[in-house]
């Protein structure tokens, strides 16, 4: 007679002011066989000391809360008792500066006026609550220091202008994309980027990425041009596509069917990088969930871009890059904190 293994519940504590939503969060929830609530927590300072005493593997948080807002929490939290965190939000730049402080992801509050949002809601934070429980964080690596001042990175005058660099990432990528590009320089032929986000919240990345990296980033819109020293992020709810004219590349931005789970699909991007640019590209694979982007990364390989991916142990989820790595997509395997010279050293090379 064959043993069901027993799986190791997911030990989750809420934190959030109203009494209603947690309420609300734990019914759901605890609804789901692998997730256990151990314990709910009224605002910041009472997370802390339960998180301490109950060591929970993930925690939910309410931005939003009295004493102290989640933003500071964060910065509290993850020097002294890393755990991971996902986000409940409806503030896009409350949940980029979240996410920037170490939350690993989120999930937008629902919309009062939909009547379904609640439901879609609790689905979504069940999944992103099992995703979370994977998640490696508070687990520094050298490779994770920033590069040293002395070795600039710089880019030779004759270099091939008609490149297209294309990247994809999901849990775990805002941060990563960030340290990728931000150090690149004005002069880097145009990147395409696709991070798993919903609308209003893609633009509001940009333009943080935009205030930070040297080259410009703009949310995908139709048409836009693939040029040098500009970052097109895109946009929720919309694939986005490379495509060429007889003035070189551009984007097409377009609602479309989920495509390997997701709108954006990095897979939808990395095949038309094949398609359209074929040899003359660089595919870059990033910390996420799934196999989105897997088999696009092996179809521009086989088209003769070089394709990198992120390591095992500087991936929050080492899912993307996994698959991608497996099948034969990824030509070389890096620590996130070598990609961004690693993209100089390759458009230097007088060989590709």
């Amino acid at each position: 007679m064959a043993i069901t293994p027993i799986t190791k519940k997911i030990r989750l504590l809420i934190v959030d002011d109203s009494l209603f939503f947690r309420k609300a969060l734990e019914t759901a929830l605890s609804a789901d066989q692998r997730i256990e609530v151990v314990g709910m927590a009224v605002d910041a300072m009472d997370a802390m000391d339960k998180i301490k005493a109950l060591h929970p593997d993930v925690v939910t948080l309410d931005v939003e809360m009295p004493k102290l807002n989640g933003i500071d929490f964060l910065k509290r939290l993850m020097p002294v008792n890393p755990v991971p965190v996902v986000v409940v939000s409806s503030a896009p730049i409350r949940v980029l500066d979240a996410l920037g402080a170490g939350a690993v992801d989120f999930v937008r509050k629902p919309d009062v006026k939909d009547p379904n949002g609640m439901k879609r809601f609790m689905a979504e934070l069940t999944v992103k609550v099992k995703i979370a429980s994977t998640a490696r964080v508070g687990k520094p690596h050298p490779h994770q220091t920033p590069l040293p001042t002395l070795r600039p990175m710089a880019l030779s005058s004759n270099i091939n202008r008609n490149i297209v660099i294309a990247i994809g990432a999901s849990t775990g990528g805002t941060e990563a994309i960030l340290e990728v590009v931000k150090d690149l320089p004005e002069t880097t032929p145009g990147i395409v980027i696709v991070q798993h986000m919903p609308p209003v919240f893609t633009n509001m990345y940009a333009q943080r990425l935009d205030r930070i990296c040297k080259m410009s980033v703009k949310e995908a819109a139709p048409g836009d041009r693939v040029e040098t020293g500009k970052i097109i992020i895109g946009a929720g709810d919309f694939h986005l596509r490379l495509a060429k004219d007889v003035k070189g590349y551009y984007v097409r931005s377009e609602h479309g069917p989920k495509v390997s789970g997701h709108c954006p699909s990095v897979d939808v991007l990395f095949d038309s990088v094949a398609d359209v640019a074929g040899p003359n590209a660089m595919g870059v694979i990033l910390t996420g969930m799934g196999a989105d982007g897997a088999n696009g990364l092996l179809k521009m390989r086989k088209a003769g871009a070089y394709t990198v991916g992120q390591d095992k142990d500087s991936c929050i989820v080492y899912g993307m890059p996994m698959v991608a790595f497996n099948i034969g997509g990824v030509q070389k395997q890096l620590p996130l904190g070598d990609i961004g010279s690693e993209i100089i050293r390759h458009l230097n090379s007088p060989v590709r």
